[in-house]
């Protein structure tokens, strides 16, 4: 993915986080190393599927908790019980 610049730098993905630069780098490779496993790989062929059956909803995610397509929003934190176990 191209990153916007602003003002003729690059804009980091994680902007709106405030993170600092080892924590922005951290948590990259975090989401990277996810991304790559098993069930990352698994979540996105699976995503990616439901989006080609349904192309009316490009512009919804897909959960995988509820098994159906929301919106962004909602797709944050877990529906209020957020993200850790």
């Amino acid at each position: 993915m191209k990153r916007k610049r602003m003002h003729g730098k690059k804009r980091s993905p994680f902007s709106k986080q405030n993170l600092s630069p080892k924590a922005a780098a951290d948590k990259a490779a975090r989401d990277l190393e996810y991304a790559n496993s098993a069930i990352g790989k698994k979540h996105r062929r699976e995503s990616q599927q439901k989006h080609r059956d349904n192309p009316g909803n490009e512009h919804l995610d897909y959960d995988h908790t509820t098994n159906s397509f929301v919106t962004p929003h909602a797709n944050r934190g877990g529906f209020g019980k957020g993200t850790k176990p």
